[in-house]
């Protein structure tokens, strides 16, 4: 409990520091600085993994499941992969809900610091049940497995789909019916009061609209990673650090999503294994370093064809 409690007042403590030091006035968010934060959280991550070895090979940390402090480095490893690889549908998402509600850029870190801490609660949440419900009916396993294969299938052969339009989402029409909602920015406020009456800005009602995308796509993402391991801890960190790097990520990577699309193959690729896994757990169990090397290889084959595919069409045009 005591190690919970040291790693959850740490990502409070640096959440504290990111809102009143480092992006105490708001400011736009240029690549060059997205990238060298995307940097940090990545190298933070992999040395949380070094951590995770020390914490397991001196019992720090309940081990529910019995792995050694090595599996559960490469478990660690593995999650926090996959958990960022998945985030990349959440980034475009993100792109669209700002363009639809008119965000200034000086504006989007403040809603996507508060949608963190919202996902942090709601994953917690999630994986909290997801566990109980694996380690409770051995069943679940199947069901999440063949719910992960269907959505790789789903993704492979959604061909063009109707874009995404948040003002017609289901989320936003109720909220309208709910509370009143400016149609302005009012700087970074979330709330203004126009005649004795309190009224939601766009920038609450993009906080909420994203939150709740976050939940939907929270739907693949904590199945996928209770494939890899059930510990609690292992589930629940990994998936917070690829959230806190989600950020970052986004304005490294909002204006060059189109250069990455090839990774939905990846993504196809590691859903389906993943899928796959959760079916032949009670009959095979994958080896770590298979894992490990297949989501790796997966990421690093998309990235690799997007990049060559983009360079070539560049050049033709």
């Amino acid at each position: 409990m005591t190690v919970w409690i040291l790693f959850l007042a740490a990502i409070f403590l640096f959440l504290a520091l990111d809102l009143g030091v480092f992006n105490k006035n708001p400011h736009i968010i240029k690549p060059k600085e997205a990238g060298i934060w995307t940097g940090i959280w990545v190298a933070l991550s992999f040395i949380f993994s070094i951590v995770i070895n020390w914490l397991y090979s001196h019992e720090y940390i309940d081990n529910p499941t019995g792995i050694k402090p090595a599996v559960a480095t490469m478990k660690f490893i593995t999650g926090y992969l996959i958990e960022l690889s998945l985030s990349i549908d959440n980034i475009f998402i993100i792109a669209v809900i700002f363009a639809s509600f008119k965000i200034p850029q000086k504006y989007q870190h403040r809603v996507l610091f508060w949608g963190i801490l919202g996902a942090i609660f709601f994953r917690g949440l999630m994986i909290f049940f997801g566990v109980i419900l694996i380690n409770k009916f051995s069943w679940m396993t199947y069901l999440f497995g063949g719910f992960l294969i269907f959505t790789a299938i789903k993704m492979l052969y959604s061909g063009e789909e109707e874009e995404f339009n948040p003002k017609k989402s289901f989320v936003y029409r109720n909220l309208r019916k709910i509370m009143p909602i400016t149609s302005h920015v009012d700087g970074e406020h979330f709330f203004v009061k126009r005649k004795h009456i309190t009224a939601a800005t766009p920038l609450f009602v993009a906080l909420i609209v994203i939150e709740v995308m976050d939940m939907l796509f929270a739907l693949d993402s904590v199945p996928a990673i209770l494939a890899i391991t059930s510990d609690p801890f292992l589930v629940f960190s990994s998936n917070i650090f690829a959230i806190l790097g989600l950020r970052s990520m986004y304005f490294f990577l909002a204006n060059m999503l189109e250069k990455f699309s090839y990774l939905e193959y990846s993504l196809i690729a590691i859903l389906t294994f993943v899928g796959i896994k959760m079916l032949l757990v009670h009959y095979y169990k994958f080896p770590e370093w298979v894992s490990l090397s297949f989501i790796a290889l997966s990421l690093l084959v998309g990235i690799l064809v997007s990049i060559k595919k983009s360079n070539a069409e560049a050049k033709k045009s």
